[in-house]
């Protein structure tokens, strides 16, 4: 009778154990809502990349509690990085300006989930923004307030802060555009390579560049520590309406999976810290559901650029 006892005790506490061990693991599997076991998301720099990758790591608790999976966010050195990083599938979900984009859809079957939407700007040398949410922004070309520099032509000659080739404001519209100006500043000036959008605006502050391309209004960006930037600074020239950047996954996410991510970042970005997040990141106001077809335009664009020699 007290071996019977001791056997059925036995028993218990193990079968205890073994419930003991299984839970977490259960509940674990529960808050769950996706196939993947983590998710890797990259930023791309439009400003200095140890800035940008502080402001944007508070995302990952954001989006891993509405996964139910570890989030990590990185930020890359450019553009072709995490276009790169994408189609080897070290990254699942980037952050992506249109031009890179379309190449990562191109080359390795990136689909896009949602579009940036940024407020409106004004066009009075502020910097200042409208109360209206536009899916589109433009570049502009940058000079000093007393810049001999007062037409497309005079840029001839003339030393421009440019990004990496396949920026959309940094580089290509600037370029197209100028180009069917009768300026082709490929030929005809000296580009210089500065990495942000940041570092094109000092670069003309501190007369290391005649001009330079960057989005409208990057002024905003050096505000802070420069805060005459607009008095001493003027806009040459706008360009074409660009398409706002990107959020991006790789192939080979199933539909449902693209469906919770996408629909957790539309969440995530009506609360208030989603809302700084991409605010202080990108200056975003917050995201909106997008389509491939949109970026046709800068299809034309980069088929247009490569005229441009």
């Amino acid at each position: 009778m007290i071996k019977k006892v001791v056997s059925v005790g036995v028993v218990a506490l193990t079968v205890a154990s073994a419930l003991s061990v299984v839970a977490p693991a259960t509940a674990s599997a529960a808050t769950k809502k996706v196939s993947l076991k983590e998710l890797n998301v990259q930023f791309v720099p439009s400003s200095q990349a140890d800035t940008i990758e502080a402001k944007a790591k508070p995302l990952e608790g954001l989006l891993s509690k509405q996964l139910g999976i570890p989030v990590h966010v990185t930020v890359s050195t450019d553009y072709n990085t995490v276009v790169e990083a994408m189609g080897s599938k070290k990254v699942d979900m980037g952050f992506l300006p249109p031009d890179p984009y379309v190449q990562a859809h191109q080359q390795y079957g990136a689909k896009v989930i949602l579009q940036s939407e940024r407020y409106g700007l004004t066009d009075n040398n502020t910097g200042d923004s409208t109360t209206k949410l536009v899916n589109y922004y433009r570049a502009e070309i940058l000079v000093k307030k007393d810049s001999p520099i007062k037409s497309v032509k005079d840029l001839k000659g003339k030393k421009i802060a440019v990004q990496d080739p396949t920026s959309d404001a940094g580089y290509m519209f600037p370029v197209v555009d100028l180009n069917k100006k009768g300026m082709n500043v490929v030929k005809n000036s000296d580009l210089v390579t500065v990495k942000g959008h940041d570092q094109g605006v000092i670069s003309v502050l501190d007369g290391d560049t005649d001009a330079a391309f960057v989005f409208d209004d990057a002024r905003n960006l050096v505000k802070k520590d420069n805060p005459d930037v607009f008095k001493d600074t003027r806009v040459l020239a706008y360009t074409a309406k660009i398409p706002n950047d990107t959020i991006a996954l790789r192939k080979g996410i199933s539909s449902k999976d693209t469906k919770t991510i996408q629909n957790a970042m539309v969440k995530i970005s009506k609360t208030k810290d989603g809302k700084d997040i991409m605010n202080n990141v990108y200056s975003w106001a917050g995201v909106a559901k997008s389509k491939d077809s949109n970026f046709d335009i800068v299809r034309k664009y980069q088929s247009e650029l490569q005229n441009v020699k």
